[in-house]
């Protein structure tokens, strides 16, 4: 099959975000995206100052959720303005250079939460079973080199995707999703695609490898706090939001990789968006809500902050 839009011209294409044309009534749309948007923003940042503006909080673990919750923002701004613009804008449509940047932004935090999530549940494990050695394993180096690698290994390994991605001859500009993303562009392919259909499956074969990671390490949790009433208190307080965490990220993970690359457009239109955009919503606003309220110090200086928020107004 011949290609219609070569590597030549391709740059100047705009993509169609076809899964955009029947969301009516608009207004209601715009006001349910633009309220979640804005909750992500205030529930992130509310946590990121109440760590940052309390020294007591300068550690290890708070840092990790405060790694987490910017992560969140991250991903969130690669979707909610783009997505809020096509709401009020006429015509939907993307150019091919902002289509894989908002892929890259999208799929990067999407692997960003993992690593952050394996790398708080070695911070647990080391807390829990390894308590003396704690300051010494967990310093400021490893936690600078673990945060370098949160971020890092995502651009890394998403990388190549990218590369390939953008090299392959398309046949078609219409994207039937509400936003871009890799496998999005790699249907669009006049050839099979198979390098990035192989590349694509590794990755997310990695990804998993982490959340069984994260699991693998709680069981060692579990098994260490068994004779402990310490133990347990200290991880049902920390380890139990993770733990939550994983399980919520990874089966909304799972939600749109099988919906992306089997779903059937027998669907009814609206569920195929919930699937679509389920990931964008639940974590960003479900993670910086559990820890916030569930973290016995960080609930302590929210209350805090907000009583004398009070105190000021009277």
């Amino acid at each position: 099959m011949t290609s219609v839009y070569d590597n030549r011209t391709l740059y100047n294409f705009m993509f169609t975000l076809s899964g955009m044309k029947n969301l009516e009534p608009k207004s209601i749309f715009i006001f349910i995206s633009l309220l979640v948007y804005l909750l992500i923003i205030l529930l992130n940042i509310v946590l990121i100052c109440t760590i940052v503006l309390n020294k007591s909080l300068h550690e290890p673990m708070y840092l990790f959720i405060c790694n987490l919750c910017f992560n969140e923002l991250y991903g969130a701004t690669g979707f909610y303005p783009k997505f809020l613009y096509d709401l009020f804008s006429s015509s939907h449509v993307i150019s091919y250079i902002g289509c894989i940047t908002q892929s890259i932004i999208i799929y990067s935090s999407y692997m960003c939460e993992y690593t952050t999530l394996v790398i708080m549940a070695y911070d647990r494990y080391v807390a829990i079973c390894r308590p003396l050695e704690y300051h010494k394993i967990i310093g400021t180096h490893t936690v600078a080199k673990a945060l370098l690698y949160s971020w890092a290994f995502p651009f890394i390994v998403g990388l190549p995707n990218i590369i390939t991605t953008s090299h392959l001859p398309l046949c078609g500009l219409e994207i039937d999703k509400l936003y871009c993303d890799n496998w999005s562009v790699v249907k669009l392919s006049c050839s099979p695609g198979t390098a990035n259909n192989i590349y694509g499956f590794i990755v997310i074969c990695v990804f998993m490898a982490h959340a069984v990671i994260v699991l693998l390490s709680y069981q060692q949790l579990i098994v260490a706090c068994r004779n402990s009433a310490d133990n347990k208190k200290k991880f049902m307080q920390t380890c139990g939001p993770h733990l939550l965490s994983l399980m919520n990220f990874t089966i909304a993970v799972l939600f749109d990789l099988m919906f992306s690359r089997y779903g059937s457009k027998d669907f009814p239109e609206h569920l195929r968006n919930f699937f679509q955009v389920e990931i964008l919503v639940i974590p960003p606003i479900f993670n910086p809500l559990m820890y916030g309220l569930k973290l016995t110090e960080v609930r302590k200086r929210l209350f805090q902050k907000c009583k004398k928020c009070k105190i000021r107004r009277h």
